[in-house]
């Protein structure tokens, strides 16, 4: 995947296969049952994990000599806290002092409904409509005796919070505090990758069982609801299904208008899911019909690149090597040079966990060392302007011998799933 919501840009094309996107009417579009959950669902995250991750953080902050840290909803938040929540002008956070107790500051009248996804023990500190929430957080921070700072930002949290914070607090020093965060989730745990792998699992599934079924005159948005109905029968929660017809794959996020499938048209698409939050992404090509010479060649081309950039992946590599390596590769044949068209015009993959996109990315310059439990995307697509693209997509995992996949890369244009 190469942004992080897609569906925004896919609305129009989804709402025009809305109606294909309750399973019971694409069973009987397609007359084909929906394959069975994969077996083993692994267990959600812990209490005891989440407190491993709350302790490894603060480890983190003593070692660069910060106080607390401050995280507002998302995926971040849900990481240590389990918190599902959404983000509004009402501000709700939560505060992880290096030493002492956490606590989670939250509207009044939203406290009910907040504590229903809070997976760990924390006090509550409560606001009301005419109060000032940064004073709350403030108070806490000096109750903490981390009130004199540094005390560290989540690198999402939105300006007007950490503008409060520096008022309540003008003394403190604010810090970003995307090395403590992004330390902590970049190493998955067994568990998250077991996650992960289950999520993919339901993706790959789902490409076998529509594959076959995509035939001439179809619409891209039947496809893409299809996709995410066989995706729901087996218990994951589609994040992203798009598909690109044609030349509209030579875009990788492709064009608003909904497209018709031909004969002996090119298909990608890129899609994924999430379990227990955590997400997979995998993109397959495919002809539907019979596959010129040339599409054949991209897509054997492409089907290279993602070994190159597997063979690249090595504990103490750093993680723009990787993109580095692919490049070479596609430059000596002719491609580029560099992001130039044709050729590949973005990174070679990023990372991902509880969100599609997360630190570090397969990126020239990325200076990042990979290590165990860090886990990517591998998608070195080429795209051909005006003719067409071609992207295969699988996500590995570091281990202490090397890359790991999540989905096995296919094994050809006729069998690419």
């Amino acid at each position: 995947m190469l942004i992080s919501d897609r569906r925004t840009l896919l609305t129009g094309i989804l709402a025009a296969g809305a109606a294909l996107a309750l399973p019971s009417r694409l069973l009987a579009v397609t007359g084909t049952p929906f394959p069975a959950p994969p077996a083993n669902k692994p267990p959600a995250i812990t209490r005891a994990e989440r407190e491993r991750r709350i302790e490894e953080a603060r480890r983190r902050m003593r070692a660069a000599g910060i106080s607390a840290l401050l995280i507002e909803p998302g995926s971040s938040l849900i990481y240590f806290t389990g918190i599902e929540w959404h983000r509004s002008e009402r501000l709700t956070c939560a505060v992880i002092p290096a030493n002492g107790d956490i606590a989670i500051v939250m509207p009044f009248f939203e406290e009910p409904s907040i504590r229903l996804s809070l997976a760990i023990p924390s006090e509550v500190r409560i606001w009301n409509e005419d109060e000032d929430p940064l004073v709350t957080v403030a108070g806490i921070l000096k109750d903490r005796k981390a009130a004199a700072g540094p005390v560290a930002i989540e690198e999402t949290m939105r300006y007007f919070a950490v503008d409060g914070l520096k008022k309540a607090l003008p003394n403190a020093a604010i810090v970003s505090g995307a090395g403590v965060v992004r330390g902590c989730r970049m190493h998955k745990s067994p568990a998250e990758i077991a996650l992960m792998r289950y999520a993919t699992d339901i993706t790959i599934a789902a490409y076998r069982w529509l594959v076959p079924q995509v035939a001439p005159g179809m619409k891209a948005s039947a496809v893409s609801s299809m996709m995410d109905a066989a995706t729901r029968a087996m218990g994951g929660s589609p994040e992203f299904s798009m598909v690109l017809v044609d030349a509209a794959a030579a875009l990788p996020h492709g064009v608003r208008e909904d497209q018709t499938i031909g004969e002996n048209s090119l298909v990608l698409m890129d899609c994924g899911c999430t379990v227990e939050g955590y997400q997979s992404d995998v993109s397959r090509t495919f002809v539907v019909g019979q596959p010129s010479d040339h599409q054949r060649q991209v897509w054997d081309q492409v089907h290279r690149g993602q070994q190159v950039a597997f063979a690249a992946a090595r504990i103490g590599a750093t993680a723009g090597s990787v993109d580095d390596a692919v490049r070479r590769f596609y430059e000596g044949l002719g491609y580029g040079p560099g992001y130039r068209l044709p050729g590949l015009s973005h990174r070679t993959g990023h990372g991902i966990g509880l969100d599609g996109h997360e630190p570090v990315n397969l990126v020239h310059g990325e200076t990042q060392v990979l290590e165990p439990g860090m886990c990517f995307s591998d998608e070195p697509g080429l795209y051909l302007p005006g003719q067409f693209g071609v992207r295969l997509e699988d996500c590995f995992h570091m281990t202490e011998a090397g890359p790991a996949w999540f989905s096995q890369p296919p094994e050809s244009l006729e069998r690419p799933v």
